[in-house]
């Protein structure tokens, strides 16, 4: 079918049944049921065990080490009597480490999980968003099937009408069997153009089921949206997704600040082995020491320079991204405005040609039967009805699908 080829979609994705069913019902089932949506409670849990993990950094560190050596010299007490210290030496430790001051490092790496995590849900909003897109074009394919449904049965009505008039004329010999014929040949016509564009029907709605997660039979109806306002507003999940990602950047460059900063903490030390703290003693024993330890690792101050550039590319190709969005977003709304523009004059138009035609197919009627013209000139002016009736909702449907584009495009 002609009139589908702008609609038509290739997609899968599983599906009650009820009598009516919205396109706004279908955007809401849609992302409530779209496979995708499990990672919105998957990213919850990760983003909440990373802080967790980050957060461990505050609490007591307990470390275990040993270790054998053999010294080629020991310390040698020059005193008569003294216990001559072995050169073979062994010593198993455990340490408790209790951070004091980080900088602050712990607590940006708490904060950088979570921005993180909203990057990603935001992320995942973006995803969910465009399905609508997808919805609208199976919604509104359907809707000008049904349309294509009535104005098909009309047709056909039309043409019973004019053969049961030249039914009433072969009877009465002043009309040839033929012509007659010719008519019953159209009705069926109809009849199969009715079988196809049901079958149509069906596979759309089951792929529209499938991303509703609703068993639709040939049963539902769709309900025509209003037509909806153009609004030059964007709103666009897009756009929350590119800030967040920013404050990411941000808390990168707070932890890169204090990556530098020196690191102090209380430590305690429980030792085994030999020898132990008394130098004099060679025998194994236990040992303990305590105390605070400072340390500052400078090695971060030869990359700090490159690493500070490297975010501020980043937050950069951010905003020429947001830019570019922004720029595509805009052309596309201003081609959708054009658009409905087009459909708007083009439906006007239509309704012209249908009283035109229309007046045309009722002045054929009769002169079918009054035998001025044949059946044939009488089915072309059914058929020039049909397709400007065809053409008028045509039109309506793509006016209203530009609108909902329109505005699917703004996030609005």
């Amino acid at each position: 079918m002609k009139y589908l080829v702008w609609a038509m979609l290739l997609c899968s994705s599983p599906a009650m049944g009820q009598t009516s069913l919205t396109l706004e019902d279908c955007y809401q089932l849609a992302q409530k049921n779209y496979p995708l949506i499990r990672q919105r409670e998957l990213i919850s849990k990760a983003g909440a065990y990373n802080v967790a993990n980050a957060a461990k950094g505050y609490l007591p560190q307990l470390n275990f080490s040993g270790q054998a050596t053999y010294q080629t010299q020991v310390v040698a007490i020059p005193i008569p009597g003294a216990p001559e210290i072995s050169k073979d030496q062994y010593k198993v430790q455990a340490e408790v480490t209790q951070t004091i001051f980080d900088g602050g490092n712990i607590h940006y790496q708490q904060e950088l999980s979570k921005a993180n995590t909203v990057v990603q849900q935001q992320q995942l909003e973006v995803n969910l968003f465009n399905i609508r897109e997808r919805v609208s074009q199976l919604f509104f394919g359907i809707l000008l099937i049904d349309e294509q449904l009535r104005q098909n049965q009309l047709r056909k009505e039309d043409i019973q009408s004019g053969a049961h008039k030249t039914e009433g004329a072969v009877n009465n010999g002043t009309a040839l069997r033929s012509s007659l014929d010719e008519l019953k040949a159209e009705i069926l016509n109809t009849d199969q153009s009715t079988t196809q564009l049901k079958t149509n029907r069906q596979a759309y709605l089951q792929m529209l089921g499938l991303f509703i997660n609703q068993s639709l039979d040939n049963q539902v109806r769709l309900v025509r949206p209003a037509q909806t306002p153009l609004s030059p507003e964007i709103r666009r999940p897009e756009l929350l997704l590119y800030d967040y990602q920013q404050k990411s950047l941000a808390i990168q460059e707070k932890q890169l600040k204090v990556s530098y900063l020196p690191k102090v903490n209380a430590f305690v030390q429980g030792n085994y082995g030999r020898p132990t703290l008394n130098i004099v003693s060679n025998d194994f024993g236990f040992y303990g020491i305590g105390g605070v330890r400072f340390s500052w690792a400078l090695g971060s101050l030869y990359t700090n320079k490159n690493s500070k550039q490297l975010l501020r590319i980043n937050h950069q190709d951010l905003d020429v991204q947001r830019e570019t969005f922004l720029f595509n977003t805009k052309q596309t709304m201003i081609g959708q405005q054009m658009e409905v523009a087009q459909y708007t004059d083009l439906i006007q138009k239509d309704l012209e040609i249908i009283d035109l035609r229309t007046s045309v197919k009722k002045a054929a009627v009769a002169q079918l039967e009054n035998g001025v013209i044949t059946s044939h000139d009488y089915i072309s002016q059914v058929n020039a009805e049909n397709q400007a009736r065809l053409s008028l909702v045509l039109h309506e449907i793509q006016l209203l699908q530009a609108q909902y584009n329109h505005k699917n495009t703004s996030g609005n």
